[in-house]
């Protein structure tokens, strides 16, 4: 068999080879860029596409002519193919131009239209295979074009009319560049007729798809690239600066231990967990003068850094009221007042506060819908202490609070915590809960309020195991020595 090889088809030739050479270029480059993986999935399509349809068309321009049943046979099914990857090229196009310009819910309905385009793309041209609708060979195997093979672009033509349609209708949802590929993918082939028409022998359309579509791969995976590279930056800021802000919350509690080591009337030890970068809860613990200690556990509504905002000034509010008034209740009516007048972002606080007098044991308290403590007396078993509750603080101006009294004896141990570890959660949804909370405490050997809280991270980590941590985990225990 004998190719039919001339001046017109070497040319065509080495334009092809060249298509499928840079697109098999754009397809090793697009499988390193740092792009969307549905992105990447379109263009690895569409470039595969591009060199199936080059490739049908030269396979289609060296069999003509060549006599015999068998390559009549295999010429039809390679032009049937390289009309029908034409067509899903335009396809692919227009969907691009679609879900860049809409939403996924208001693409649908154009989506359906153009799907029935391509549905009708694909059956006329199994029609045409067996009819000579759009095409024929003669007995030479000469490709010739039927009266109504004008049609066979028809739809695709539409889809492009479509894809046009969306860039024009919107326009202010592309970028400048962006838009400028599409409209050359778009435009290029008919310039390339209007070349083609006064040399008919060399292949321009091939070429001006081949150039256009590698153009788009190259204009859009830059934009891309470009926009991964900026949010690579800005997510370095951001961890930097949530870095920054975890430091500056976790200096803001204290965080030496022993934290009094010349007081011998208490052992005091705390810690936090936040669920995230930087969170909501916190615990205090300051001396208001030689012979009273304040005690404070406390959880913000939210997460996150606004969280952590509203913690911060809730701590030094708190404090300061305390060491101001002594008193947790006014302490708390006072931060109430304050918080009320000053934040405008529906946000509240959850609060225990307690004054511990050394020389006496007598531990004086309030309670802003905070999780219940835990008290071990002497001799006895750590068990829920059921105070009496208020109100969140931020919750509603012109709040009042309870006070009660607990005498501590020497080795009374005091366990507070948010409620982030009650409501730890397992894989399978359920709590830990209270009741495996005060088992825990019970059932280890807690001689050191470290080494409560110890005990108490592990039996909390072996019942989440590997679920995530959705609340933060604060914990705060005090051991009264007595004098």
């Amino acid at each position: 068999m004998q190719l039919n090889v001339s001046w017109g088809n070497l040319i065509n030739l080495l334009m092809i080879a060249a298509g499928i050479g840079v697109c098999g270029l754009s397809l090793l480059q697009i499988r390193k860029a740092p792009i969307p993986k549905q992105v990447r999935k379109y263009f690895l399509t569409f470039l595969w596409l591009v060199i199936g349809y080059i490739t049908m068309h030269l396979a289609r321009q060296l069999l003509e002519g060549q006599p015999g049943e068998v390559v009549r046979t295999v010429i039809r099914t390679v032009t049937f193919i390289e009309f029908l990857l034409s067509g899903f090229m335009t396809f692919m196009l227009t969907v691009m131009i679609l879900y860049t310009a809409l939403p996924e819910n208001r693409a649908r309905g154009i989506m359906y239209m153009i799907l029935g385009l391509l549905a009708v793309h694909v059956i006329v041209l199994i029609i045409s295979q067996f009819t000579d609708l759009y095409y024929s060979f003669d007995e030479n195997n000469i490709y010739h074009r039927a009266p109504l093979y004008l049609v066979s672009n028809l739809t695709p033509l539409l889809m492009m009319v479509q894809g046009a349609y969306l860039l024009i209708r919107y326009r202010d949802k592309f970028e400048k560049r962006i838009a400028k590929a599409f409209w050359i993918y778009l435009l290029a082939p008919f310039g390339a007729m209007i070349l083609q028409a006064f040399w008919s022998e060399v292949q321009f359309v091939i070429f001006a798809t081949v150039g256009a579509a590698v153009n788009m791969f190259a204009v859009i995976t830059s934009d891309l690239t470009e926009k991964y590279e900026q949010q690579q930056i800005e997510s370095s800021r951001i961890e930097t600066e949530l870095s920054m802000a975890t430091r500056i919350q976790a200096d803001m509690l204290p965080n030496i231990f022993p934290a009094f080591p010349e007081r011998k009337e208490f052992d005091i030890f705390a810690s936090m967990d936040p669920a995230k970068e930087v969170g909501g809860d916190f615990y205090d613990f300051f001396l208001i003068d030689d012979d009273h200690l304040g005690l404070v556990i406390a959880d913000v509504s939210g997460k996150g850094v606004p969280a952590a905002l509203f913690m911060m000034a809730s701590k030094i509010l708190i404090q300061n009221y305390a060491i101001m008034s002594r008193s947790p209740k006014e302490a708390l009516e006072a931060t109430n007042k304050q918080i009320c007048q000053s934040s405008h972002e529906d946000m509240f606080v959850t609060v225990w506060l307690g004054i511990l007098e050394l020389s006496t044991g007598i531990l004086t308290a309030a309670n802003a819908g905070h999780e219940y403590p835990v008290l071990k007396l002497p001799g006895g078993q750590f068990e829920l202490l059921k105070d009496k509750h208020g109100f969140v603080i931020g919750g509603m101006p012109g709040l009042t609070y309870r006070e009660y009294e607990i005498k501590l004896e020497k080795g009374a141990i005091l366990f507070l915590y948010t409620d982030g570890v009650a409501e730890a959660t397992d894989e399978h949804n359920e709590f830990f809960g209270t009741d495996r909370l005060l088992d825990a405490l019970n059932t280890s050997e807690n001689e050191t309020p470290r080494q409560v809280l110890e005990s108490m991270d592990r039996a909390v980590g072996a019942f989440v195991k590997k679920a995530p941590q959705f609340d933060d985990l604060t914990m705060l225990c005090i051991k009264y020595n007595g004098i």
